[in-house]
């Protein structure tokens, strides 16, 4: 598992610029979900929904401060109590190391800071507002960050720990957290100079060619103010270059690990899966990192491939996060949880009109969104606000908005229905807000929150782990 990658940001995928060689031979070598979605467009969240099988309205770890703790078992339980070995490697963004979350043993583990997180993201009424977000991108570029050393350390990490002899005796499951493409968009200069900036056009839609925001996404902009807003088309240049050499980064540290499997002899015994958490604007409607509805924020990478697996295969089934943990179940012979909607990829039926939740909750959100996918189809439900509907089949950068238009009124009222059929969007906008203010006031009221936890990105952890 990567960390903010867009799922069409891969050469299998289609992407006329971004190289990703040994992801392009995985899909070679397996199955390529082509509609695959986060639960949320957020670290944490996101985490916690992968971790249990379940959705985020289900568990109700809300935001980057309600972090997975074990309090709800998962797939990795299941492993435990089945005798089947499970380590991880790497980022997980869970609570704490100590935490029992289905893990026999966690190397070089990344953890929420402090166990607390975010919590100024708690804060949601009134908005806190973020200076300086234009910081983030322009200081975009060629160097070395924490995060690239760390994603080296947890790569040497996981060719070590495929290269012992006892891999060879199965079943094991093993997991590994990289990083990249997660900002900061720093990324050593041998990738970097791979993507020329002067060639890279400026990501659409953007509201310097006249896009005008949704209301809840102009509240949301408006809690980061210079973000992209306060950046030259140079600086959105260089950022963007530097995203596609992260991809490639973390590319690249796929193809090791790929090939230490084949290394150890296990290639015919083992079944890979390639996913992420969450996808990144990377400029779109003036926006860098996560957070919105959208398909650069929500559509991740999933690719399978191993022994039964079908070769050379794009699969229009949608697929979430929730499937994964039931795939690794069924690979090990181990019976699946008993959840609402995840099911194991190997061997799931050709079903185009499967029905994908993504939700969120988290820092600057005036309100819930629920994004609710369903054949050609995308609705967006914001709480308090007008919806989006969206045909991603003749629309695929979502610039027409059939729902201000009146038109498709019977696919609007279909989905709205079915997505009051899974939760009830207001209720569970109340319960995520009351949750987080229990947490603010436990921490001392507003302006105490305000000052506590990480103002960006997750410390890697020191020394590599």
């Amino acid at each position: 598992m990567s960390d903010q990658h867009f799922g069409r940001m891969m050469g299998c995928a289609g992407h006329p610029v971004v190289e990703t060689p040994r992801m392009d031979e995985l899909a070679a070598a397996g199955t390529r979900y082509e509609w695959a979605y986060t639960p949320s467009s957020i670290c944490v969240p996101a985490r916690a929904a992968f971790a249990t099988g379940q959705h985020v309205h289900e568990i109700g770890y809300w935001d980057n401060a309600q972090a997975y703790d074990g309090r709800v078992r998962g797939w990795g339980h299941a492993l435990q109590d089945a005798g089947v070995p499970v380590e991880s490697i790497g980022k997980l963004h869970y609570t704490n190391a100590e935490a029992p979350t289905g893990f026999d043993r966690q190397l070089l583990p990344m953890h929420i800071a402090g166990g607390v997180g975010q919590v100024w993201g708690l804060v949601r009424e009134p908005l806190p507002v973020r200076p300086h977000g234009e910081l983030m991108v322009s200081g975009a570029g060629a160097g070395l960050s924490s995060y690239n050393e760390y994603d080296l350390s947890i790569t040497d990490r996981a060719c070590k720990w495929l290269a012992e002899p006892s891999r060879s005796e199965g079943p094991w499951v093993l997991y590994v957290g990289l990083v990249a493409p997660h900002f900061p968009y720093v990324v050593p200069d041998e990738w970097f100079s791979r993507y020329d900036p002067e060639s890279i056009e400026r990501a659409t839609p953007h509201p310097l060619d006249g896009d005008e925001p949704h209301p809840w996404i102009a509240q949301f902009l408006a809690t980061v103010p210079g973000t992209d807003a306060g950046n030259t088309d140079e600086e959105r240049r260089r950022c963007t270059a530097a995203y596609y050499g992260l991809c490639t980064f973390l590319d690249h540290n796929v193809g090791r690990i790929v090939d230490a499997i084949g290394d150890a002899g296990l290639w015919d015994t083992t079944r890979l899966i390639y996913t992420s958490d969450h996808g990144d604007q990377v400029g779109s409607r003036g926006h860098w990192g996560k957070s919105m509805p959208y398909e650069p924020s929500v559509n991740i990478p999933m690719i399978v491939c191993g022994p039964d697996v079908e070769a050379r295969a794009v699969n229009d089934t949608p697929v979430s996060l929730l499937d994964v943990g039931q795939t690794a179940l069924d690979a090990a012979g181990v019976p699946q949880l008993e959840v609402p909607f995840g099911e194991s990829l190997l061997g799931l039926a050709d079903e185009p009109d499967r029905s994908m939740l993504s939700q969120y909750h988290a820092y600057g959100a005036p309100s819930a969104w629920f994004m609710l996918r369903r054949g050609r189809f995308k609705y967006v439900h914001y709480v308090g606000f007008e919806p989006e509907l969206f045909d991603l089949l003749d629309d695929p950068e979502e610039l027409t908005d059939l729902a201000a238009e009146g038109s498709h009124r019977d696919v609007l009222e279909s989905l709205a229905a079915e997505l009051r059929r899974m939760l009830d969007p207001e209720d569970v906008d109340e319960r995520a807000k009351a949750s987080q203010q229990a947490l603010v006031e436990h921490f001392g009221g507003r302006d105490a929150a305000l000052s506590m936890g990480t103002p960006a990105e997750t410390p890697a952890p020191s020394n590599g782990g």
